[in-house]
């Protein structure tokens, strides 16, 4: 992979006035344990539902998987291209201009990355609270009518916002410091699958003819195919997250590469892995009765310390994707704040730290409404579905864009494959979007709706921009 002048390690601060202190180790660690979440130990059984067949699973994870990595090959070169913080936010905007590029940041830091961390947090404290020791998490503290919804505050709450401020102050005082907590809790997750699955192949309760037997599908064929797809493209979500803090990596011509493709081919090897393993201790026709097939093969394998093993695991994986989200998603706000298209006080860096503080504040304040709202983030997080998609075709087409218009330009990194494989990401990208459309109307035109909405404030800030920064001709007539 060529080398790049880009950030090498002398340079300690990108021009933005972040650090560059995270190494190819943090931006691996990034990528893996962001994408790594609950889904690898709850999707089995909405995989096999939809298919009904071991292997049409498989199929469904080895496919993710491929897509997965054509996208993180579109991004890599993009990324060493343009290592600036934002990721997508700047690749968007230097190819179509700022309004699509503000859109894009628009949908995700007022919804996307808040809602989506505000789930994660919750969804660790619905884990934790399977223990009997920490049942009283489930009980309410204090109650209060909003409009016509009663909102219930549990002990829950309170844990879920005590780690998201815990996870946004450890950003706040350093990215390296995020960087190494997102290292060491990552070797610690992929250890701990390591463990399950070898427990699981080790146990003479398994059998190999289990991948043979089947499941009553439902939807089944090419339809049915698309459901367990979707799932799998689900628990892949989350290698993109890296570009964002591209003005923080040291090297990124050739870290980011190197994080974005080994990063999803171990996740891929991580979860065919765990998903050979529950095979082995299930039927397919249990697979697709259980709400936890990863815990239920645990469970059989090993009794209930097993089971207790696999839930241990998925509070710990949903906890570093927290911080890998919280990481990333506070440098959308920050980016679109710098180029005067939102709140100046959101471009603002700690001179100690050298971190995008505000930005940090700013999400963290509206993550913790969303979690506050009991489950209404739920459907606000559904309706950043259909947007993921968009954005993620979008951002990936800008490589031909580049490719077109910079003939010449520094590419430390070229896409493998161009243009088949980015070509190949972006047609898969137009085929979910359209089945998430059709399958998912009311949120998906929601979700439009709220991008919309970011129009008028684009222009708003655009004029206060203009304000700001007159043209030279205005300037001198001025003077």
């Amino acid at each position: 992979m060529p080398e790049t002048t880009l950030g090498e390690p002398n340079q300690t601060t990108s021009s933005d006035g972040l650090a560059r202190d995270l190494t190819v180790g943090h931006a691996t660690a990034i990528v893996v344990g962001t994408i790594i979440g609950s889904g690898i130990f709850l999707v089995p059984r909405e995989m096999m539902e939809a298919v009904g067949s071991v292997q049409w699973v498989f199929l469904a994870w080895v496919v993710g998987g491929l897509l997965s990595f054509f996208g993180a090959v579109t991004y890599a070169e993009l990324g060493a291209m343009k290592p600036g913080a934002g990721g997508e936010y700047i690749y968007v905007r230097d190819a179509y201009g700022p309004l699509l590029g503000f859109l894009y940041a628009w949908t995700w830091f007022t919804i996307g990355k808040p809602a989506s961390i505000a789930s994660v947090s919750s969804g660790m404290v619905r884990v934790l609270g399977t223990f009997p020791a920490l049942a009283f998490l489930s009980h309410e503290v204090l109650g209060f009518q909003l409009f016509t919804e009663r909102i219930a505050i549990t002990w829950g709450h309170g844990l879920a916002v005590t780690a998201i401020l815990f996870i946004t102050a450890l950003n706040y005082v350093g990215v390296r410091r995020a960087g190494s907590f997102q290292a060491f809790f990552t070797i610690l997750k992929v250890a701990m699958i390591a463990a399950i699955a070898l427990v699981c192949f080790a146990s003479p309760a398994g059998d190999w003819n289990n991948y043979s037997t089947g499941a009553a599908a439902s939807p089944g064929g090419i339809s049915g195919f698309m459901v367990a797809l979707i799932a799998a493209l689900w628990a892949y979500d989350g290698w993109n997250n890296l570009n964002m803090v591209g003005g923080e990596i040291r090297r990124p011509g050739r870290s980011i590469p190197l994080a974005l493709v080994g990063g999803i081919l171990a996740v891929a090897a991580l979860y065919l892995l765990t998903n050979a393993a529950v095979q082995y201790m299930m039927p397919a026709a249990l697979v697709a009765q259980s709400d936890q097939p990863a815990s239920l093969a645990m469970l059989l394998a090993s009794g209930t310390w097993g089971a207790g093993l696999v839930t241990v695991g998925m509070a710990v994986s949903m906890f570093v994707t927290m911080n890998g989200q919280i990481l990333t998603g506070a440098r959308i706000p920050f980016a679109a704040a710098r180029d005067g298209y939102f709140f100046h006080r959101l471009a603002d860096v700690h001179p100690r730290f050298h971190t995008p503080t505000m930005s940090l504040i700013f999400q963290s304040a509206l993550t913790i409404a969303l979690v506050l709202l009991g489950g209404s983030f739920q459907q606000l997080f559904s309706l950043a579905i259909f947007s993921a998609w968009l954005f993620y075709m979008i951002a990936a087409s800008s490589i031909f864009v580049f490719r077109r218009r910079e003939p010449d330009a520094d590419r430390p990194y070229r896409a493998w494959g161009y243009p088949v494989v980015p070509g190949l990401f972006i047609l898969a990208s137009a085929v979910l979007l359209y089945y998430s459309f059709t399958e998912n109307l009311r949120n998906s035109l929601w979700g439009s709706l709220v991008i919309l909405a970011g129009v008028p404030v684009f222009f708003a800030f655009a004029r206060t921009r203009r304000g700001q920064h007159p043209s030279p001709a205005t300037s001198g007539q001025e003077k």
